[in-house]
């Protein structure tokens, strides 16, 4: 995706050329919903902050300046949003709608191996759940979003150097959770 076409879409958008909009929802909604859906695990709750998300971008538009990356902003609309979320509905657990999603991704493995699988994601993901919200946030950026330091940085309002300590920090938090319930499980 083309970061410059992205800010003259939007640019566009913010000069009242809504439909424009459409483009931008078709290139990033997905990427917004597996945002979300790694803090939520839920598909409705995620596809509702999506709308959200763009919702934003309509009503907050002026704020564009197009000097930075589309996806720089984009993402601190979506933090937003996800905190708005957060402050309404602190639940944060497992739905049945993971399992089916998880399973449609890992088809062709045989059921043995996909159920492996599956179990595996599931613990990483119960891990996940459980880190502190900074930190799962920066690993969903850095590890499921494909961020790079220097974006998250820019997100975050830190240093690139700041970010780089965070997602070590919440990698070792995530393994050593991983690691417990792995024992636990067994």
């Amino acid at each position: 995706m083309d970061a410059l076409a992205d800010n003259a879409l939007m640019l566009k958008v913010k000069s009242g050329d809504v439909d424009r909009l459409g483009l931008l929802f078709d290139r990033y909604h997905r990427v917004l919903y597996s945002f979300f859906y790694r803090f939520t695990s839920s598909k409705m709750v995620s596809e509702d902050l999506v709308q959200n998300v763009f919702m934003r971008m309509l009503k907050y538009k002026h704020t564009f300046t197009g000097e930075g990356k589309f996806t720089t902003w984009m993402y601190h609309l979506a933090r937003n949003v996800y905190a708005d979320y957060y402050r309404k509905d602190s639940r944060l657990g497992f739905s049945d709608d993971f399992t089916t999603v998880e399973n449609s991704l890992h088809n062709s493995y045989n059921l043995e191996e996909q159920t492996k699988k599956d179990e595996e994601i599931q613990l990483l993901q119960k891990a996940l759940n459980q880190l502190s919200p900074d930190k799962k946030e920066v690993l969903i950026l850095s590890r499921y979003q494909d961020l790079k330091y220097k974006e998250i940085a820019d997100i975050l309002g830190c240093s690139e150097a700041a970010v780089k300590v965070k997602v070590f920090r919440a990698m070792q938090d995530l393994k050593n959770i991983y690691t417990q319930l792995e024992r636990q499980e067994i």
